[in-house]
This record gives C-alpha cells, structure tokens and sequence, in this order.
C-alpha cells in the first residue's frame, strides 16, 4: 500500500512516505482477524459478562502492539476499558482524543453466517465477524498508526489520548463515561475527539455517482416512554365501549400519527448544502431554493425512514403488554416507545408532545429514566473539521465531503463535554450492502479496505497533534 497520507515535513515530524509499512509482524487485517476471535461480548446481565475474554484482548494489544505498550502510559479504567496517553512535546496545548470500543454485540443464529462469527476468516477478500466493523476495526486501525508512528521516532507536539472502551454498545457509562471523568478530574479540555459513527459511502447517497464522507458532528438523543392505559377489568362477556387494550391502541395511533415536527437547517441543512453541487438538477435547485421549496425538500426526506430519521425525532412502539386470558379483561394495558432526539428537541418537549396528544384518554406516559439528550453540534468552520475534510481530500481524490447528523449512539456522547468539538467517522468505505451487516449477520470488511483505512488515522495523528495552531482556531 502506497502511503501518501502526508508528501511535506511537518515541525518536529517525519514525512509519512518514510513510515515502515508492517505493523508488528502482520498486516493490520491481520491483526483484526485476531481480535475478532476473542469474545468480547457485552451484555445488559452482569453474569453473561466472560472477563477473560477482555483480559485476552489487552494482553493481544500488549503483543500485537510493543511499541505502543512500551512507550505510551496506560490506564486501565473500571478495569477493562484501556486508556493511552501520549504525552506532547508542548504540554500546554490542548490535547486531541481519538476512540473506539472493543466489546461487541451477540452474533445472533450463528449458523445463519457464511463464516463463523468469531472464528475471524479471512476469506474472499474480506475479514469476517463481529466486530469487523463495528469496532474492533477501529481500534486495531488506531492503534497500528500509533505504533507505525512509534517506529518512525514520532513524538507529537500536542498530548494524544486513545482510549479505547470495553462496554459501548450498553452504552458506555463504565468505560467511556468513566474515562470523561478522568479526564474531567484532571481539568482536560479536548481540541477535538474522533469516534466512529459515519463513514464513507460508495451508492449510499442517491444521485452522487462518487464517494461521499459524512463526518458525524452530532447524534441523537435516546429517550423511552411507556404508555399505561387503564380501564375497568372483568368478565369479556360485558366489555365496556372502550377496553384497556383498545384505549392503549388509540394511543398508539395518535402517537404514530404525529411525529415530533421534521427540520430541514441545521446539521442536516449542512449535510445538504455540501451535497447539492454534485446531485442531478431537478435535486440541486430543490435543495438550494428551500427557502421556497421546503415543503418539497421534506417530503421527499420523509419519504424514506433513513432520511426521515435524520430530520425529526423518531417514534418507534417496540413493545406491547396486556391481557392474560382471553375472555378476562385486563385493567391495564401498556406500549413501550422508544424516541431517538434529533438535535433541537429535549426530552422535556418529546413527554410534554406525548401527553398533548392522549391528553383526553385515560393514559399515563411514564419516562425512562435513562433519557440521553442530542449532543451538542460540532463546528463545521473550526480547523480540526478543517483537519479531516483536507486529509480525505487528499487521500481520496474526488470525494464529496460533507457534515452528518448520527443517527444511533457512540461513546462520543460521553465525550463531548470535555471537547471543543466531536467527530464521528471513520474512513471505513460502506456500500449499501454493508449498513446491513453492522449487528447483523456476515459483518465483514474489505482486507484493502481496512488496510487503507489505518492511513486516515495516522494521518489525523499527525496533522492534528503537529500542524493545527495551537490553540486550534482556524
């Protein structure tokens, strides 16, 4: 792989074209194949958790990565997440972080995968199992650019962090959430972290015949309500006009029927404006005219559930519960509904929409406890935005590089307080194809396309710890 991440000399570094290729003794693929075969599972049930598994993952990061064991300090957090820091050669500027989690999701009917999901093939030109995208992929990547730029004698000018945590996909409170407050604790304020989040999409977004990198600058928030209908219980044989259930289903209608009001400004805005110049016409003039086209704009948005979900909070009733016999009527009945907030909407006006709408029914809206509200909006004019839309132009020529609006959560949402701005991307290059996979069956990655993908990081490292001013202004 030619690397070309960087042709000029930066203060203090080496040019990227010098850096040795192999990291360790095998290809990155290599190693993430590796890493695929240890079962780092996370679980909602503390007694399905295998703390072995975890413990093997950090002694293969110990070997598969001796320079970055030997020379950076690391902290283990609540035991299993891993936290590395690179000390700068300035101290006093503000450090950069970026991140990725190792624990993944259950594979599912096993038998229903081409390869087994924790065996780590690599086969047919892709690395198979889960993790191969979402994350292990991204820490083996991160790593190998740290340990790339080890072997070339780089020390950077500003602090790196990589963190890496061992319960994302539960939502990261121990691992992630931990390591915010140690970094909190110790009054570090972030230039900008990098997460995973969007990617690069090949045929993803209609109309670009090229390659489009959305860079994730917000998510949504995550909310859950549940909806408790009561009526009077008895004998079906002298129903009342309106049962438990049925009053719950009138509910659910209403609630269905009225989805929180969709916007077409702000991050999705952005993401529109930087992908205008380069749809058909009849697209193009839309988009750039919304100030009159708008209702236009938002219903062709709504019309699909991806991009409906990037433009308003989302209402999805997951679970129902009612009724333990078929000839009792049930006293109470209840739907669980679950929200994802687009930035703009707060979990206060997602329950006070809610309640409006069954005000007149006899039904209580209980929240969750556990609601998360959108991130904040990363800037899009700040020079680390800058930073990542210069390097994959450079790296990918011709791409289309927009900002995106992160539809499920990332461990960033724990980050952002303690960042100027934060990033989700990887430069992973997805398909429509490849969106399926992600928790799903027959999640795999491209062996050149993960072996590519480690320049990106590296190249961030360097020009985010080396050329940015210091104090990160434009």
């Amino acid at each position: 792989m030619t690397v070309r991440a960087l042709s000029f000399l930066l203060a203090g570094a080496v040019a990227l074209a010098a850096l040795p290729i192999a990291s360790a003794a095998q290809a990155p693929s290599e190693l993430l194949a590796r890493a695929i075969q240890l079962r780092t599972i996370s679980s909602q049930d503390p007694a399905e958790f295998d703390p072995e598994a975890f413990r093997q993952f950090h002694r293969f990061v110990e070997e598969a990565f001796p320079r970055v064991h030997a020379s950076l300090e690391r902290h283990l957090i609540n035991d299993w997440s891993l936290l590395y820091v690179w000390p700068g050669r300035e101290p006093d500027q503000k450090p950069i972080l970026l991140t990725a989690h190792f624990d993944v999701v259950p594979e599912g009917d096993a038998s229903a995968w081409t390869h087994p999901p924790f065996a780590g093939v690599i086969a047919e030109g892709y690395v198979w199992g889960r993790g191969a995208l979402d994350d292990k992929a991204g820490v083996i990547a991160m790593l190998a650019a740290a340990e790339r730029l080890l072997a070339a004698g780089f020390q950077p000018r500003r602090t790196v962090f990589l963190a890496f945590g061992h319960d994302e996909e539960i939502g990261g409170d121990a691992g992630a959430g931990a390591t915010a407050d140690w970094l909190r604790e110790r009054d570090v304020q972030l230039l900008f972290s990098l997460d995973e989040g969007m990617a690069i999409t090949e045929g993803g977004v209609a109309g670009i015949p090229v390659p489009v990198a959305l860079i994730g600058i917000a998510e949504k928030g995550y909310m859950t309500v549940r909806l408790v209908a009561h009526a009077d219980g008895g004998h079906s044989s002298t129903p009342p006009p309106n049962t438990a259930i049925g009053v719950l289903a009138q509910a659910i209608t209403r609630v269905e029927a009225n989805p929180m009001p969709a916007r077409i400004e702000g991050v999705v805005g952005g993401m529109l404006d930087a992908t205008a110049p380069y749809l058909p016409t009849l697209q193009r003039i839309a988009i750039e005219q919304r100030w009159l086209l708008a209702p236009l704009v938002r219903t062709a948005l709504e019309a699909a559930p991806a991009t409906n979900a990037m433009i308003r909070t989302t209402t999805a009733v997951t679970m129902v519960a009612g009724g333990v016999k078929e000839n009792v009527l049930p006293a109470t009945a209840e739907a669980t509904v679950n929200f994802r907030l687009a930035p703009g909407d707060t979990s206060d006006d997602v329950l006070a929409h809610v309640r409006g709408l069954v005000a007149d029914l006899n039904v209580v809206v209980e929240p969750d406890s556990r609601a998360t509200e959108p991130s904040p909006v990363a800037d899009t004019g700040s020079a680390a935005y800058r930073l990542l839309e210069t390097s994959l132009e450079e790296l990918v020529p011709g791409i289309v590089v927009a900002p995106g609006l992160v539809l499920g959560g990332t461990d960033s949402k724990h980050y952002a307080p303690v960042a100027d701005d934060a990033f989700r991307f990887t430069a992973f290059r997805l398909g429509p194809d490849d969106i399926s996979r992600i928790h799903g069956v027959d999640e795999r990655i491209a062996v050149q396309n993960f072996d590519e993908e480690v320049v990106p990081f590296y190249d961030v490292l360097l020009r985010g710890a080396e050329a940015l001013p210091a104090d990160g202004s434009p």
